[in-house]
């Protein structure tokens, strides 16, 4: 990741390279500082314009960081309720004569079977590495059914398109017609997983966030914005499973 120093402070950005004739800057909670900026436009000019807004782009990381986010971890005990495509399901925890921890999804609840000697600590951590998993394995088949729905509407064909771990960001598309997907919108109701994969696709067709290329997305999703402003009021408590205080994912 790209790093711009300002006095004593590292400054991290995540860079886009579009087809624009200004530069823009977004500081947002989820995806950190990202810099959209024109293709042609070399790295000390680039760095120049970053130096003189830093003030800003630090005043609104601070700000961000005295946002309480509330992100409460999941306890794997019986009774807990898990996300799966915007709704919550209870979890059954049933210790067995068993060597490991296993969980499945069953007439509409999680089923998880853990040995019987098993602390509670080790318990959590090995049923959400399970569960982890498992939202990686539906999200693909997931991502595989929706994604060949949208394609056909957009007449696109990406290279390839995959759930990948990230923890800043819900989708993204590569130069080369790469995409990836966040496993977590798996946790995300359906339409809004819709949402990020029309978004990703749409990209295939104009790479920057021009007027042009909302007016794709909207032609498939007319209702993006409200799927899109659930991500940004209600994104952060997808976050309450498979990761760690400091942001790492399991």
């Amino acid at each position: 990741m790209p790093t711009l120093t300002y006095g004593k402070t590292d400054i991290h950005y995540i860079l886009y390279r579009e087809q624009r004739s200004d530069l823009k800057i977004s500081v947002t909670l989820i995806n950190g500082v990202e810099v959209f900026a024109p293709e042609n436009l070399d790295v000390d000019k680039l760095h120049d314009h970053l130096k003189k807004k830093a003030p800003w782009i630090l005043n609104k990381i601070n700000a961000f960081k005295q946002v309480k986010t509330s992100i409460q971890r999941k306890e794997f005990v019986s009774g807990e309720k898990l996300p799966y495509l915007g709704r919550q399901y209870r979890l059954k925890v049933c210790r067995e004569p068993v060597s490991t921890a296993a969980i499945r999804f069953y007439r509409g609840r999680f089923i998880a079977t853990v040995p019987k000697n098993w602390p509670q600590e080790k318990v959590d951590k090995a049923l959400e590495q399970q569960l982890v998993e498992w939202y990686r394995h539906r999200g693909t088949i997931k991502l595989k059914e929706k994604a060949n729905h949208f394609q056909s509407l957009l007449d696109v064909r990406p290279k390839s398109i995959n759930i990948r771990s990230q923890y800043k960001r819900w989708g993204s598309c590569t130069p080369d017609g790469d995409i990836y997907i966040n496993w977590r919108l798996i946790m995300a109701p359906s339409n809004v997983f819709e949402y990020v994969i029309v978004h990703e696709l749409a990209h295939l067709l104009v790479r920057d966030h021009s007027t042009a290329f909302w007016k794709i997305v909207k032609s498939i999703l007319p209702d993006y914005k409200k799927r899109k402003e659930w991500l940004r009021i209600h994104g952060m408590t997808l976050h309450n499973i498979g990761s760690d205080a400091g942001g790492r994912q399991i």
